[in-house]
């Protein structure tokens, strides 16, 4: 085997990624940080909610949900080649958010969340990644857990 051959075989497994971060569109590389602030936004949220009622549902379970929503989108930013930008919540950049003062505005607060969060997806950010199946299929699911899970869930509790 020819050295030669071994650095084209190289450069060709090392391509796809190459190529794929070169072919994300300016506003599908935005439309993937909006998504993370987005979700790092109502993370901070349920968290400030947790922080000062304790550990009540919907929210201690819906958290877990947004940092695993987070780390999908992250891994989109990393398979595509964009960096992946500081949490503004946890770095002092943006102000994190403040929980209401009773848990039934929480709860109001979460139901307004979420539809801001399907809107969001709706008519911002799948529309901007309508030429990549891969990230259509992710914020697809995103947009459907807030609908469909957290949604109802905020509903019940308010």
């Amino acid at each position: 085997m020819s050295s030669k051959w071994f650095a084209m075989c190289l450069l060709l497994a090392l391509a796809p990624s190459a190529s794929r971060a070169a072919e994300l569109s300016p506003p599908a590389a935005s439309a993937l940080t909006r998504a993370l602030e987005d979700e790092r936004h109502a993370e901070s949220f349920y968290a400030a909610v947790i922080a000062k009622f304790g550990t009540v549902n919907p929210f201690a379970n819906i958290i877990g949900a947004e940092q695993r929503h987070s780390s999908r989108v992250i891994d989109l930013l990393t398979t595509y080649g964009v960096a992946v930008p500081p949490n503004p919540y946890e770095n002092g950049e943006k102000s994190k958010p403040s929980a209401p003062a009773s848990l039934a505005e929480a709860c109001k607060a979460g139901v307004q969340a979420e539809i801001l969060n399907r809107d969001l997806y709706d008519k911002e950010l799948l529309p901007a990644v309508a030429a990549y199946p891969d990230i259509v299929r992710v914020f697809t699911a995103l947009r459907d857990a807030s609908n469909e899970n957290h949604l109802p869930a905020f509903r019940r509790c308010s």
